[in-house]
C-alpha cells in the first residue's frame, strides 16, 4: 500500500511539475508579446504567436496525465480535487497563452509604424499579470489561501489601469482618421492582459477550491 501510494505522490509531484514549467512558459510569453509591442518588432511577435502551439501541447500533455493517473489510481477526496483542479489551471494558463498570442497579433499589425503614445499602462498591466501567473501557480504548489486571494487585489490594479487606459485611448483616437485604428489595436491588448489577469484569478478560485472543498468569486 505504502509502495502505490509512494508512486501516486510522485506521479502528483509530475503533475505539479508540468504545471510550474507551463505557467512559466506562459510568462515569458506574455513579457515578450509586450515587448514585442514596445519596440515594434515583428519577427519576436512572430516567434511569440507561433509558440503559441507549445502551451496547447503542455496542455494537452497534463490533461493525458491526469486521465492516466484517475484510470489507473482511482484517486478520491482532495487527491481527486487536486487532479481536476490541475485540469482547470491547465486550461486558464493555455487561454492566457492565447491571450498573449493575441498581444503579439496586435504587435504584428502595429509592425514599426510606430505607436500613438508611449506606454505606459500596458507595461505595468503586463507586470501585474506577469507576478500574478507567477503567485498563481505558487499558491497552488504550495496550497496557499492567503496568496491565492492576494490575486484579486492585483486584479482590481489590473482593472483600474485597464479603465484608464480605454479613456486616453478614446480621447486619442477621437476625431482622428489616423489614430483610431491603432488607439483601437491599443485598446485590445489591454483587454486582453485584462482577460489574462482574470484566468490569474480564476487560479486562485481553484486553489481555495482545493483547499477548501468550496469555490469562492475573487472576481468581483
Amino acid at each position: 500500500m505504502n509502495v502505490r501510494r509512494n508512486q501516486f505522490d510522485g506521479h502528483l509531484r509530475e503533475l505539479a511539475k508540468a504545471i510550474i514549467e507551463m505557467g512559466e512558459r506562459v510568462e515569458q510569453t506574455i513579457a515578450r508579446s509586450v515587448e514585442a509591442l514596445q519596440e515594434g518588432n515583428v519577427e519576436l511577435a512572430r516567434r511569440v504567436i507561433d509558440e503559441d502551439r507549445g502551451i496547447n501541447a503542455m496542455e494537452d500533455k497534463i490533461g493525458e496525465t491526469g486521465v492516466m493517473l484517475i484510470a489507473t489510481q482511482q484517486p478520491v477526496a482532495k487527491d481527486l480535487r487536486r487532479i481536476l483542479i490541475a485540469f482547470k489551471i491547465a486550461g486558464d494558463l493555455e487561454r492566457m497563452g492565447d491571450l498573449a498570442a493575441d498581444v503579439a497579433k496586435a504587435a504584428l499589425r502595429i509592425g514599426q509604424d510606430g505607436l500613438i503614445k508611449p506606454l505606459a499602462d500596458i507595461p505595468r498591466m503586463a507586470g501585474l499579470v506577469r507576478q500574478m501567473t507567477k503567485e498563481s501557480i505558487l499558491a497552488f504548489t504550495q496550497e496557499n489561501i492567503d496568496l491565492a486571494c492576494k490575486l484579486a487585489r492585483l486584479d482590481d490594479e489590473v482593472d483600474h489601469l485597464h479603465s484608464r487606459n480605454l479613456q486616453e485611448l478614446f480621447m486619442l483616437g477621437a476625431g482622428n482618421a489616423d489614430r483610431i485604428g491603432k488607439a483601437m489595436l491599443l485598446a485590445f491588448v489591454s483587454r486582453y492582459l485584462e482577460r489574462i489577469a482574470d484566468h490569474a484569478t480564476n487560479i486562485g478560485e481553484s486553489v481555495v477550491y482545493l483547499i477548501k472543498g468550496k469555490r469562492p468569486d475573487l472576481n468581483q
